[in-house]
């Protein structure tokens, strides 16, 4: 997806917050569509959204084809364009706050604090910190972020400033020049004081969204490491530094799961590394719910142009503090 685009996942609760300015969603049709009506094009494609929710929007006038509008028994040709303009709405409430930790003319590193969602998605459009940023740096091309951070993890996150930037720090955390180390609170004692998880993780079958991300042995690599830095047998918790050589998504919450150590708070991953099973369809558990305890602490890369060795650090929130720290 590209990163400045919001996902049409309308499943995020939208009913208080930030009024936005709405967003146009394209679709270009393809040769396996064509023949397909409007209709049901979207209820297939999108079915966050009921069938009788996209017949209201297209009996609205909110979807047009190639810029007219169209009716739900329209049929789809291969080389159209399908436009639903979705009319402006309250977002959720966010923290807004972003600290930069390290600007220079080729790269940013901010603070992003738990619950901002870094890149648009379901409810979310203007209160991300994509936008935040390009509203702090008008510049072009704007700041693009290496990586991503869960809207409930906190911490270090790095951006780009030139395609040249971009380039070499993607290139870099490819091939495991670009470290980050984590902190995480875990529910559970009893693990060894260093272990590491290797599942693979890829798509699952998931209620409402069509698929999440777990462990399933049809994935992708995947490799953790995992230390204890404290444990709190009173609480029944540990905290835990966390290393990632691969970059899948949710992949410290689902693989200190499938360790047996689910992150504390973590209302979807439990223990194997699968997702909550749904108790209630209308409060279905989503990969972008907050809760649980995950901070990005450090980074060690080479600067994308200079090729010093760098180091940053984000202090972490106070649970996830040592004590001389």
């Amino acid at each position: 997806m590209d990163p400045i685009l919001p996902s049409m996942d309308d499943t995020e609760n939208i009913s208080s917050g930030h009024l936005n300015r709405g967003w146009v969603y394209h679709d270009l049709i393809r040769p396996d569509a064509a023949g397909e009506r409007v209709l049901d094009f979207y209820a297939r494609r999108y079915p966050h959204s009921s069938r009788e929710t996209w017949a209201e929007r297209i009996a609205a006038g909110l979807i047009r084809l190639d810029g007219r509008a169209v009716g739900p028994d329209t049929a789809l040709e291969a080389g159209q364009f399908l436009a639903y303009h979705r009319p402006p709405w309250r977002e959720p409430d966010v923290p807004r706050e972003v600290k930069v930790l390290h600007e220079d003319p080729d790269l940013i590193a901010v603070a992003k604090p738990a619950g901002l969602p870094v890149l648009p998605g379901g409810g979310f459009l203007e209160n991300t910190l994509l936008f935040i940023l390009r509203q702090r740096y008008p510049e072009s091309p704007p700041p693009a972020p290496i990586h991503r951070l869960g809207r409930g993890t906190s911490g270090l996150l790095l951006l780009a400033r030139s395609p040249t930037a971009g380039r070499r720090l993607s290139e870099d955390l490819r091939e495991g020049r670009l470290r980050k180390t984590y902190r995480a609170l875990v529910a559970g004692t009893a693990m060894p004081d260093a272990f590491k998880v290797e599942q693979p993780i890829g798509q699952v079958p998931y209620p409402g969204l069509g698929y999440i991300y777990a462990v399933t042995p049809g994935g992708k690599t995947a490799r953790t490491n995992f230390r204890t830095l404290r444990r709190d047998p009173d609480r029944g918790q540990t905290l835990l530094e966390v290393d990632i050589p691969t970059g899948r998504p949710h992949q410290i919450r689902i693989h200190a799961a499938a360790a047996g150590y689910p992150l504390v708070g973590d209302p979807l991953y439990r223990e194997g590394g699968k997702p909550a099973l749904p108790v209630n369809p209308d409060n279905i558990p989503l990969p972008g719910d907050c809760g649980y305890h995950l901070h990005a602490l450090r980074a060690s890369f080479l600067h994308p142009v200079t090729r010093k060795p760098m180091r940053l650090v984000c202090p972490p929130p106070d649970l996830l503090r040592l004590p001389e720290e």
